[in-house]
């Protein structure tokens, strides 16, 4: 939960960054958050707490939120 809901912090912080160089490194934490959420989400199911189609439809959801965010960091580090 704490992983999930921290990105969302991270990408409201990044609104007011106070340098380029600053946006792109909270951007930056956010993938790495994004990324921890993933390994839970793996974790949930392989514990059986989500089953398949819960899983699905969440990573699905996850990989293309990541992949955004991946994309926004490759913009920035090309404007920096």
């Amino acid at each position: 939960m704490r992983s999930g809901t921290s990105i969302g912090a991270l990408v409201r912080e990044v609104e007011h960054a106070e340098t380029k160089a600053d946006f792109k490194h909270k951007m930056v934490i956010a993938q790495k958050e994004f990324n921890e959420t993933i390994y839970w989400l793996e974790l949930l199911k392989e514990t059986d707490f989500l089953d398949n189609e819960q899983f699905d439809s969440i990573n699905t959801d996850a990989i293309e939120i990541i992949k955004l965010i991946t994309s926004i960091i490759q913009t920035a580090k090309n404007n920096i």
